[in-house]
């Protein structure tokens, strides 16, 4: 039988799979011409539908709770739902999957800036390091490393998109612990998706009305069960496990397996080509991530 704790670093072994796959399988939905947007959109109204047994009947008691807090929850499902996954399934249209990963992993040191902003929490003079290093990767990686793209500000706008996406869930992320809701995790989720979904319908009927349909063919039902059952419910039932056994600390450092995960599996299926710019972006990264983590002496 396996102790907790191999219980736990199974199940933050299977998240992290499954987040990584989320990048993978994002690239094959651009490559089988399935639209962004329809798919982030339906992604989350089956995993609404699957959470709505369990969850409802919690909303429904709490309702004027959630109604007090609704301005924080619409944040919320805003930077999460309808910014964060949709902008990720749009930028893997024009970037490799090994840039889109490593610019994510950036995510724990970006949330030190929103909590700062926030004045959720304080910041060190390691953490402000930690930032400047974590930028200064993905700088690397924006550029190619590369001064003529960029004197000629010619910068491949799926990498533009994925900043804007590691910044929109570094600010979910901040909000969320601005304020512990005093709701289930999955019924708050259940309320985070709903108001996602709400902002994000627009966005999907836009896409729709250009022309930018999905064929409901079998590429189309193997990707969306994938992202619904994996990256959306799997992952998130698994953290929690995870957290509960491990706490969140010891927990929180599994997230970096995702770049690893992401960029062997997109080597060996779509061919990407490890560059020796993701290596001094990963780097840097890497550095910013392990600063921000280190804690001054008088703390």
């Amino acid at each position: 039988m396996f102790s907790q704790n191999k219980k736990a670093y199974i199940f933050l072994i299977l998240t992290t799979l499954f987040w990584s796959g989320n990048f993978i399988v994002g690239k094959a939905a651009s490559l089988f011409e399935i639209p962004p947007f329809t798919l982030n959109f339906y992604r989350w109204t089956f995993a609404w539908l699957i959470l709505a047994p369990f969850t409802l009947k919690e909303i429904f008691e709490k309702k004027n709770y959630i109604l007090q807090n609704i301005k924080l929850i619409v944040v919320l499902g805003i930077t999460s739902i309808t910014i964060f996954n949709s902008i990720v399934y749009y930028s893997l249209n024009f970037t490799q999957v090994i840039n889109g990963v490593l610019m994510i992993s950036t995510i724990p040191v970006m949330i030190i800036v929103f909590c700062w902003l926030f004045k959720i929490e304080k910041t060190n003079f390691y953490q402000i390091l930690g930032v400047i290093f974590s930028l200064s990767g993905v700088f690397v990686i924006i550029t190619k490393a590369d001064l003529v793209i960029l004197l000629n500000l010619n910068f491949n706008k799926g990498d533009l998109w994925m900043v804007v996406a590691m910044f929109s869930w570094a600010m979910y992320s901040a909000l969320l612990r601005k304020k512990k809701l005093e709701i289930s995790q999955l019924s708050l989720l259940q309320s985070i998706i709903t108001a996602g979904l709400i902002f994000l319908l627009p966005a999907y009927l836009i896409e729709l009305a250009l022309g930018n349909r999905a064929n409901i063919n079998l590429p189309f039902i193997m990707t969306l069960t994938y992202v619904v059952l994996f990256p959306g419910l799997a992952s998130f039932i698994f953290w929690i496990k995870g957290i509960s056994i491990i706490g969140s600390n010891r927990s929180g450092i599994f997230l970096h397996l995702m770049p690893i995960f992401s960029t062997i599996l997109a080597i060996i299926i779509f061919k990407e080509k490890f560059m020796f710019y993701h290596l001094i972006g990963a780097l840097l990264i890497v550095t910013g991530i392990v600063l921000s983590s280190k804690k001054e002496r008088n703390e």
